[in-house]
């Protein structure tokens, strides 16, 4: 396993493997890797002769500096785990490598309208980060295929439409959330909550299914769906930040016309942030009324009028 930091020792082991005519798949992380990295790069190496892993920290995309100083730095453990992976290639950048000019005047990549609600609306500027350093990281590796947790759906939808837009030569593939045994969704935040507070992490998947039954029975009064689950978080011991029923194409409103519809949450458990989100398929059957109140009314996805269920304190 090549461990890398700079850019042209990256780019000479790149070039080696181009022209060994070898694919080439890439899994960005922030380190602190857990099981669900795992799944990653386990599909990562199933679909390409070499993975290249990459930790880096990505400070732009954190809107409080505390929120960046109290992410687990943890190289020396994921280097081991990579290693056990059989990662072919870690790619560790400084933040003086990834953003030479420095953070505050560095160029950024802004996906307009998807970044701007649900996470974008609730962390200003996160999805810039996230858009910024992933275009980076596509023009460093230049990758075949990158892999994504579905667990982070909005930030894949916006991956994709950043792809897409700037004519990256990238298959993006999006892999599903792995839990743990009680539903809760896998993410390295997972490791702030104390006891008493993992305790109760799981109610927000438990939730977010509850929503989900209602659908696929026929309920199509989403406001009144996602109000009550928010009251059902909070019964939980959950500070609930929103709920949302979109369409899983582009996170716009749904109508007759959708097929798949994605539920998302966040909420707080002390000062730790967790989101979730799971999909269902509307049968045929079950298409018609779509009814939302008065807020949606007459909206179209280029609008994107408030579309969920947000707590305000």
């Amino acid at each position: 396993m090549f461990i890398v930091d700079d850019i042209q020792t990256l780019r000479a082991r790149l070039a080696e493997w181009r022209r060994e005519n070898l694919r080439i798949a890439l899994v960005p992380t922030m380190g602190n890797l857990h099981a669900g990295h795992h799944a990653l790069i386990e599909h990562a190496r199933a679909r390409a002769d070499r993975v290249v892993t990459s930790i880096f920290v990505n400070p732009i995309q954190f809107d409080r500096a505390a929120d960046l100083a109290a992410y687990p730095r943890t190289m020396e453990a994921d280097l081991a785990q990579l290693r056990d992976l059989k990662t072919d290639l870690v790619f560790a950048p400084a933040s003086e490598t990834i953003y030479p000019q420095g953070m505050v005047h560095t160029t950024r990549v802004v996906v307009p309208q998807l970044a701007e609600i649900l996470e974008g609306e609730s962390r200003p500027g996160h999805f810039a980060g996230v858009a910024t350093v992933v275009a980076k990281l596509f023009n460093l590796v230049q990758p075949d295929v990158a892999v994504f947790g579905e667990k982070d759906y909005q930030q894949l939808l916006v991956i994709r439409r950043l792809a897409a837009e700037l004519n990256f030569a990238v298959e993006i593939e999006g892999l599903p959330t792995v839990r743990e045994a009680d539903g809760l969704a896998m993410s390295s935040r997972n490791r702030n909550l104390n006891e008493d507070e993992r305790a109760h992490a799981s109610g927000l998947y438990a939730c977010l299914r509850a929503l989900g039954d209602c659908i696929r029975v026929g309920e199509r009064d989403f406001d009144r769906l996602q109000a009550q689950t928010m009251h059902m978080l909070s019964a939980q011991g959950l500070r609930p930040d929103y709920v949302s029923v979109l369409d899983a194409c582009d996170l716009s409103v749904p109508n007759g016309r959708s097929r798949e519809i994605v539920i998302l949450g966040a909420v707080w458990l002390g000062r730790t942030r967790l989101i979730d989100n799971i999909r269902v398929t509307l049968m045929d059957s079950y298409l018609s009324p779509i009814i939302r109140g008065s807020s949606a009314a007459g909206s179209t996805p280029d609008t994107q009028p408030s579309t969920h269920m947000r707590k305000h304190t």
